[in-house]
């Protein structure tokens, strides 16, 4: 069963190359780059899905889009599902987590026009969702059950987003956590096979 990823630099992307990795699956990459002016999609991945955006993976005529998605989807039914049990961290990664992230990227754009804005919403609602998901650790380094799954491949964007622009440091779990699962050879595989990643520094 050929499995092809079309990864888009920089993207929620990555993390689903680590997952395949993590699971043993071989894969194709067909990789695309961001515009340099706009960091836009390149146009060439409407033609796979009509939303233009990565991660997409296509395996035997199919065709899987939203990283989430793509995420359960082989967590659940690869590998007897030992990388499951995550359903929370999944949804709280892009539902709650990332939006905030988010609007601190483009708020920021405004510059002192969004500044109010930032101050009283933004970043007290980043600070809110980095300390739920620290306290979650504890002195572990998974979000579920003291084991490795899924749900720690899907909290790694919003780690790194937070690491770029949310103030990671100030949450020793998350940085530890992070640190860890960075060091795990299906991770540096994935590096490997994706190209480089910036936020994964």
């Amino acid at each position: 069963m050929t499995i092809i990823v079309h990864h888009l630099e920089e993207s929620r992307s990555q993390r689903v190359l680590w997952l395949l990795e993590e699971l043993g699956l071989h894969y194709e990459v067909k990789r695309y780059d961001r515009n340099a002016q706009t960091r836009l999609a390149p146009p060439e991945l409407k033609a796979i899905h009509p939303l233009g955006k990565s991660p997409v993976i296509e395996r035997d005529g199919r065709v899987f889009a939203e990283s989430g998605a793509i995420i359960e989807y082989f967590a659940e039914s690869e590998a007897g599902g030992k990388l499951a049990g995550y359903l929370y961290w999944l949804h709280f990664a892009e539902g709650s987590a990332m939006l905030p992230l988010l609007l601190k990227l483009y708020v920021g754009l405004l510059g002192e026009a969004g500044g109010p804005l930032m101050a009283a919403r933004i970043e007290p609602e980043i600070a809110n969702h980095l300390a739920v998901a620290n306290d979650a650790l504890g002195d572990g380094n998974f979000f579920v059950a003291g084991r490795f799954t899924a749900a720690d491949i899907q909290m790694s964007f919003v780690l790194d987003a937070a690491r770029g622009r949310g103030g990671l440091e100030k949450y020793p779990n998350l940085m530890r956590a992070r640190a860890a699962n960075q060091a795990r050879p299906a991770y540096q595989r994935s590096l490997e096979r994706g190209g480089p990643y910036k936020m994964g520094g």
